[in-house]
């Protein structure tokens, strides 16, 4: 990533322009040099450039140490993701190791022009490129409105040392630009069709595309049942597309993060040619639940035979053509298509689906995939669709009950786990602490580079409107906005609380300055509401 010009440098390049310290027009030289550093990037696809460089030096970081993990929330709007790095940035002072996850759940569900969709690939595809390019206009514009308070600063500062100091918070000024990881789903049709999709979510700021390999025109949410993979190869090859698409583009430390799904996937569409034994075909293929051929038991007319352990066998096959895999060998295909994706597909990060979050049951996949591909790195989804007080507070109790510390009757096996009545118990205070440490134990036990959760800004949208709701049109009404949204805002030091300067119009009013100095019709004078919060 190229090191920003320092205010001085450009300061001294336009003035080199225009010596007299104004430029055509009556444009004052201190204006031009003050748009130029608002102006973080020339470009989407520098953006994705340098961000992919950023992620490089995270994931050599993480190599080295594995407390150097990284994370992201599912962001559905500029404005979500927006908030959120404001918010990692006002409590860590940087929002390094922090990205943004864009979700192709969230663009089916929330941000296409057909309505609410299942994640199943029926949204319009440019609805992906158009979201990641919305992010970047947040996330810059937030860049924009803090820099613009500082320059205010630069042009009422008293004396030199007190201008010299704003300088240097210029020149040290973090970005609230992030890498995104973005949602391909399964490249929404054939590899051509990856290619040119890839390309456009490239060109609109992504410096990593995640793909999975379930078929396009059957793609399932990888926490629903009924989903179909692809054989290896054809993954390989959609893998290819998207890395010609960084190659092309001249991001060429673009991340490819290869998911996998096989671990709920009972199904294929196509049985593979294999050409040679223990070639990717073939590996794919001896998964297939097959039975035996015999005068019970003969081949049909239409019917497909395989010739396998030194016997011609059948493949079962469904009423809607598909193929099922044998029961159980999920796990076992889980492994071989990340080592092939590793070997041969040049991914850069592992995504495994997985139906509960356990941190041993990945981390035993993960030892198996790195004793053949020992640089073996993932990204997690640390899903709402696990219950996630459930499934703790169910291996703490089976844990506890292996190891002798309680007896059955201590705790209910069962749903019965989730009533509040056990959230200050022994047993839910320890689920408590392991989901507290889970995303540092899978980093450190099973490779997990980047934590991330698919869907959390949905489920809050919809937690706090209801929230809301109940109060304003129930017995509270002005209450609940005031005790559950602004003095919150206000006490936390939440920017959003003034929400006219929030979305630009200090900005206006300094442009309106630039332009026309005296007779700037501005927003921000004694009658503008928003002073009423200028002491908080």
């Amino acid at each position: 990533m190229a090191q920003p010009k320092t205010y001085s440098a450009i300061r001294d390049a336009v003035i080199a322009r225009y010596p007299s310290g104004q430029a055509p027009g009556g444009v004052s030289v201190d204006d031009i040099v003050q748009l130029k550093i608002q102006n973080t990037w020339d470009s989407h696809l520098d953006i994705a450039r340098d961000m992919a460089t950023v992620m490089r030096a995270d994931m050599a970081a993480y190599d080295a140490d594995t407390s150097k993990f990284t994370q992201s929330l599912g962001c559905w709007s500029g404005f979500h993701a927006q908030q959120m790095i404001k918010a990692v940035k006002r409590m860590r002072g940087t929002a390094k190791g922090t990205y943004v996850y864009l979700s192709g759940w969230m663009v089916a569900g929330l941000r296409n022009t057909w309505g609410h969709l299942p994640d199943q690939s029926m949204h319009e595809k440019t609805a992906v490129a158009d979201l990641i390019r919305e992010i970047y206009v947040s996330l810059r514009q937030a860049d924009e409105v803090e820099l613009n308070d500082l320059f205010k600063e630069l042009k009422t500062a008293p004396d030199a040392a007190a201008r010299a100091d704003v300088i240097a918070k210029i020149d040290a000024y973090e970005t609230h630009v992030v890498p995104i990881i973005a949602d391909i789903d399964a490249g929404f049709g054939n590899e051509h069709a990856t290619y040119l999709l890839a390309k456009e979510l490239i060109k609109a700021g992504a410096c990593a595309l995640q793909i999975e390999n379930q078929v396009s025109d059957a793609k399932q949410c990888g926490h629903q049942d009924g989903k179909v993979t692809v054989p290896r190869e054809d993954f390989i090859e959609k893998l290819r597309a998207c890395r010609l698409a960084f190659e092309e583009l001249d991001v060429n430390d673009g991340v490819i993060v290869a998911r996998t799904d096989s671990l709920g996937a009972g199904l294929t569409q196509k049985v593979p040619v294999s050409q040679a034994p223990g070639d990717h075909a073939s590996q794919y293929i001896k998964w297939l639940k097959t039975e035996p051929i015999t005068e019970a038991n003969p081949i049909q007319e239409g019917e497909l035979a395989l010739y396998q352990g030194g016997e011609f066998v059948k493949p079962l096959r469904l009423p809607n053509g598909l193929f099922p895999f044998k029961e159980g060998t999920g796990r076992n295909r889980v492994i071989e298509d990340c080592v092939a994706v590793l070997e041969n597909g040049n991914a850069d990060l592992l995504w495994i689906e997985t139906d509960t979050p356990n941190v041993d049951e990945i981390a035993s996949m993960v030892n198996e995939i790195r004793k053949k591909a020992p640089q073996a790195k993932l990204t997690y989804n640390n899903s709402p669709s696990f219950n996630w007080t459930l499934n703790l507070r169910k291996q703490v109790r089976a844990q506890w009950l292996e190891e002798g510390r309680i007896a059955a009757g201590d705790y209910p096996d069962g749903n019965e786990l989730m009533k509040p009545d056990f959230d200050a118990t022994e047993l839910g205070q320890e689920a408590d602490a392991r989901l507290r440490a889970f995303q540092t134990d899978i980093a450190a036990r099973a490779g997990v580079f980047h934590n991330l959760i698919t869907l959390p800004t949905f489920h809050l949208t919809a937690k706090s409107v209801d929230e809301l709701s109940r109060g304003y049109f129930g017995e509270d009404k002005m209450l609940a906005y005031v005790a559950t949204v602004q003095r919150e805002e206000i006490r936390r030091g939440i920017s959003a609380v003034k929400h006219q300067h929030e979305v630009g119009s200090d900005l206006g009013d300094t442009f309106k300055e630039m332009v026309g100095g005296d007779r700037a019709l501005k927003a921000g004078g004694e009658a503008n509401t928003m002073n009423q919060f200028a002491a908080e």
